[in-house]
């Protein structure tokens, strides 16, 4: 790798760490002895940007030129950075011998908009289609598609790459306006739909024609960018769970806003990344897509944003204690899910267990249900502990926050993982 290409990675592979929608599950793609690489449904290898985010893939940027000033982006068209641009051969190459190297598993390629949508869209096109059909490359492809470009380019793109995203990045379209004058939701919304509907007829088409080409195997993701703007978590959820419903989409990602042009007066002034907000919209997020939970029931008009101290499930819980306690014993799978420290392979091993007798706490140990959460939200047998009733929402509220809390060892703080419920 020469001196010149060596210089363009680490700008553009800089550039690209803002980007955090980028897993790699959802694909099969074999290696059938004639090509190069696999791409497998578990996902491929993680590394960690400078601010914590764990990521895959070689992440790059086509170019980090852009015709677009969105407030929020280091890579505004008013920043005077370093700019660079990568040609055809120098990302198909950058795959190849990384890939041969073993340093990479694929492939996740964005950018910023260069002259117009359809010229950057029709050069991510040629990389993707170089590595599928040149060089046999069968590793995972990830490429965001260009808001604006031509639908005949997103339909090529999906024929090459194993997943294609469209950032929406605000979740209402005046605070979009506001900070991206140079973007509306039509245009993002547009190659969303595109990309739905080829990936339904697709599908159809396999069923009746197996050997037809695969289209976008592993689905399409989007990106909203939190804390940039003053919308609430009932905001950025709503819109989240229309577009799972509508758009089909397999992943919505958060990314807590990372303030890199402090200069602009249109932004709010933070001091760090608002990571644990970020990791709540996670939690709700999983709640409404494996937990059977409705967005208003999580969020709504009288709680619209999320609790930051206590996760989702135990909010949910503490708000309704009516609901509560389930007999372990009797309560239907979708009312277990509910219940604090039981997660959706715990549930399954209850309702498996109860069928060969009454479960018991050792029982529930055995299972995995975390019990000095689960036990203030259920009854079994033995179970004497006093539940959230009896105790009362605020009571529990404050026990689990001391089980929260960070240990002190030798004068040092040690800090707990954010856990996901």
């Amino acid at each position: 790798m020469n001196q010149n290409t060596t210089n363009k990675l680490k700008i553009l592979a800089g550039a690209a760490k803002y980007d955090v929608s980028c897993a790699s599950s959802g694909s099969n793609r074999p290696n059938q002895g004639k090509g190069l690489g696999n791409a497998s449904p578990w996902g491929i290898c993680h590394s960690f940007t400078e601010d914590g985010r764990c990521i895959s893939l070689m992440k790059l940027m086509l170019t980090n030129y852009c015709i677009y000033d969105c407030a929020y982006c280091i890579n505004r068209k008013s920043n005077d950075i370093p700019r660079t641009t990568f040609t055809v051969d120098e990302v198909v190459n950058l795959t190849i011998e990384f890939y041969r190297r073993n340093y990479i598993e694929g492939l996740f390629l964005s950018s910023g908009i260069i002259k117009n949508p359809d010229y950057t869209m029709e050069r991510m096109v040629r990389i993707a289609k170089e590595l599928r059909q040149k060089h046999n490359y069968n590793g995972y492809i990830h490429l965001k598609a260009i808001p604006g470009a031509n639908d005949l380019l997103h339909h090529k793109a999906g024929l090459f790459a194993d997943r294609l995203s469209v950032n929406i990045e605000i979740a209402t379209e005046p605070n979009l306006k506001a900070l991206a004058p140079d973007k509306n939701f039509k245009s993002i919304l547009n190659p969303m739909n595109t990309i739905k509907n080829r990936i339904l007829e697709n599908k159809e088409e396999r069923r009746k024609f197996k050997h037809s080409p695969r289209f976008t195997p592993a689905g399409q993701s989007t990106q909203l960018i939190i804390g940039a703007t003053p919308d609430s978590d009932k905001h950025i959820l709503t819109l989240a769970g229309n577009l799972y419903n509508s758009n089909k989409l397999k992943r919505v990602y958060y990314s807590g806003f990372i303030p890199v042009n402090d200069y602009d007066k249109r932004l709010p002034v933070l001091k760090e990344p608002p990571l644990k907000r970020e990791n709540r919209l996670y939690q709700a997020d999983w709640l409404f897509r494996f937990y059977h939970f409705n967005i208003d029931e999580i969020v709504n008009d009288q709680h619209p944003d999320l609790d930051l101290e206590i996760d989702p499930k135990l909010s949910y819980a503490l708000r309704n204690p009516w609901l509560f306690p389930v007999d372990i014993n009797k309560a239907s799978y979708e009312t277990i899910l509910r219940v604090p420290g039981i997660g959706v392979l715990s549930a399954k091993k209850i309702i498996l267990g109860r069928r060969y007798g009454k479960l018991t706490i050792a029982s529930l140990k055995k299972i995995g249900v975390v019990l000095k959460r689960a036990q203030y939200f259920i009854t079994c047998n033995e179970l004497k502990q006093p539940t959230v009733n009896e105790l009362q929402p605020e009571t529990v509220r404050q026990i689990m926050l001391s089980h929260n809390r960070p240990k002190v060892q030798n004068n040092r703080i040690i800090h707990k993982q954010l856990s996901l419920f």
